[in-house]
């Protein structure tokens, strides 16, 4: 089944150029079935590109998904056109008054400051607080993920001495979780993060499950309140060039980055990069739509 968006949205054409069943507003309405309604708060400052990322992986499943963007009143993003913001994306007064399925609350490039010290944090956690009663289960990606965990559990995060950039291993734990159900024994993820999660807060908290992680990585997949809340501490959705324009940015910026880890074929920058995560990102995120999502919210909802 396909995923619905806006009749105009730009990325509606390359998903269509790719083969992925995407359903416009027209042809939905006309249809007699209840479609799963998901809420995206985009906080990356290229908008477009996650929208892109998001609706790739949300596209692989039986279920009929409405997505809807949404942005923060308190901060508008240097990055997008007004235009583009304006007729795509809802701000948080808009959508507050109903109930919704999902939630995915994305990365953002903030993750060096305090959370207190970001100029939307009171905001978003007026989105968090509110999730509780209006969202069946929220999915929160990288720095949402640490914001989430922070907000809502008290789990500090810690700066590394490098940035974390490139597709780790990650080792999965409890088959038996739903989130993690058709996972092999070890599977592929980019990451790219200055920060982790103290990994001692989490397993000393008993609503948190560990449900895969890596050595290097910290833990990657947790689990709280049954589903209520995942909290996905890398880049499964990431496109395949993605890491390859985040590593030529900071070399622009003058960083002196590292080579992101095990992408590029024989660490040479100048190859092409190989996709090596995108199955188990599509698995993810399925199950997630599926166990957290549809099978948990109730039918009448709204």
């Amino acid at each position: 089944m396909p995923i619905r968006v806006n009749n105009d949205l730009p990325v509606k054409k390359i998903l269509e150029d790719e083969n992925i069943f995407v359903m416009d507003e027209n042809r939905s309405n006309s249809q007699d079935i209840r479609p799963i309604d998901i809420l995206i708060l985009n906080l990356m400052p290229l908008k477009e590109n996650t929208e892109l990322e998001l609706l790739r992986s949300l596209s692989n499943t039986p279920l009929q998904v409405n997505v809807n963007f949404v942005r923060t009143s308190s901060y508008e993003s240097k990055h997008t056109s007004k235009e583009h913001l304006k007729q795509f994306y809802l701000k948080f007064k808009e959508v507050k008054s109903r109930k919704w399925d999902g939630l995915i609350i994305t990365g953002a490039p903030v993750e060096k400051m305090d959370f207190e010290e970001v100029e939307y944090w009171q905001e978003l956690v007026d989105i968090m607080e509110w999730s509780r009663t209006n969202v069946t289960s929220t999915l929160h990606i990288c720095w949402g993920a640490q914001a989430g965990l922070y907000h809502r559990y008290g789990i500090p995060k810690f700066e590394m001495e490098k940035k974390l950039s490139g597709v780790y291993k990650m080792k999965t734990f409890h088959k038996r979780t739903e989130l993690v159900r058709g996972f092999d024994d070890y599977f592929l993820v980019p990451q790219s993060r200055y920060t982790g999660v103290d990994r001692a807060a989490v397993e000393a908290n008993p609503e948190l499950e560990i449900v895969a992680d890596s050595e290097e990585c910290g833990p990657y997949l947790i689990v709280a309140e049954g589903g209520k809340n995942i909290f996905v501490t890398g880049h499964p959705e990431y496109d395949t060039l993605t890491l390859d324009s985040e590593y030529k940015r900071d070399i622009g910026r003058g960083l002196n980055p590292s080579i992101p880890v095990n992408y590029y074929p024989d660490d040479d920058p100048t190859k092409k990069p190989t996709k090596s995560w995108r199955c188990h990102a599509n698995t993810l995120y399925t199950n997630w739509l599926n166990y957290y999502v549809y099978q948990q919210t109730p039918y009448n909802w709204r």
